[in-house]
């Protein structure tokens, strides 16, 4: 009976901690809302937090048009997420597969290889990645930002789906073989089925990662054709507090698809984290 008490109250102890950090987590987006539908005189002259006298979102985008192409962004960034995320966690999972299941050669060394990508920070590839770009004419191209970006989500996506391999019993795998099925159809018709949570787990995180990156999408584009919409977004910045509404209505702009993503792949998300934390 005490104990239940106990158990009771730490309960209850845990749900207003979450609801605190909860609240404070979206006080700022609160900020972004309510200032980014004001016009600029408005925001310059009143408090952060006042309620808003006038609607000027209308204003405010126009504001956007005028200054930079954020539909070109929008659509480089919807291209480089979705591409590249999907022709990244397509090559991790043929090399986790690979490393896992088939047990190649060295096949531990091999992983460790892989998985060294992520120990560098990123501003280690830039000059080198700027350079070769240079010359062979990728720079500035659609191609050469899907190439980047899915050669650098490849580490971390061969690290959790190698784990998750690792929870899969080997008798299946001899049970296909037995059929008759070649490695790549049992990795096409068995092994990714039964990957679905971690793959939309990885593609989610890895989404978001390119879809919010600045660094390469600064480095790597110098044109409106291929430039992401977060290195678009950066033009916008200033010294004039005037710029701050429209620059607050294209950070909710950006946000859109993560969080649809997010809502579309939650159940995919749990599942996921289940699945690889075993």
């Amino acid at each position: 009976m005490i104990q239940a008490k106990h158990a009771g109250i730490g309960k209850w102890i845990i749900n207003i901690i979450l609801i605190l950090l909860a609240i404070i987590w979206i006080f700022p987006f609160l900020y972004v809302i309510v200032n980014a539908v004001k016009s600029s005189v408005e925001y310059s002259t009143g408090n952060f937090w006042d309620i808003p006298k006038s609607f000027s979102v209308a204003e405010n985008w126009e504001y956007l048009k005028q200054q930079i192409q954020l539909g070109s962004g929008f659509i480089n960034s919807l291209i480089y997420g979705a591409l590249g995320g999907i022709l990244g966690i397509t090559m991790a999972a043929l090399a986790a597969y690979a490393i896992q299941t088939l047990k190649i050669k060295r096949g531990l060394l091999w992983f460790f290889i892989i998985y060294s990508g992520t120990i560098f920070p990123f501003q280690v590839y830039l000059i080198p990645i700027f350079k070769a770009y240079n010359k062979v004419g990728l720079y500035d191209t659609r191609v050469g930002m899907i190439l980047v970006y899915a050669a650098l989500i490849i580490p971390f996506s061969v690290f959790v789906l190698r784990n998750f391999l690792m929870g899969i019993s080997k008798e299946m795998l001899e049970s296909a073989r037995m059929d008759g099925a070649s490695d790549f159809r049992i990795f096409r018709k068995i092994y990714m089925p039964m990957a679905r949570a971690p793959l939309a787990a990885v593609f989610l995180f890895q989404f978001t990662w390119i879809w919010s990156d600045l660094l390469f999408g600064m480095t790597l584009t110098k044109s409106e054709s291929a430039r992401p919409v977060m290195t678009a977004v950066s033009l916008l910045g200033g010294s004039t507090i005037q710029k701050v509404p429209p620059i607050l209505l294209a950070a909710i702009i950006v946000s859109i698809p993560t969080i649809v993503l997010f809502i579309l792949s939650h159940k995919n998300l749990e599942k996921g984290f289940i699945v690889t934390s075993k």
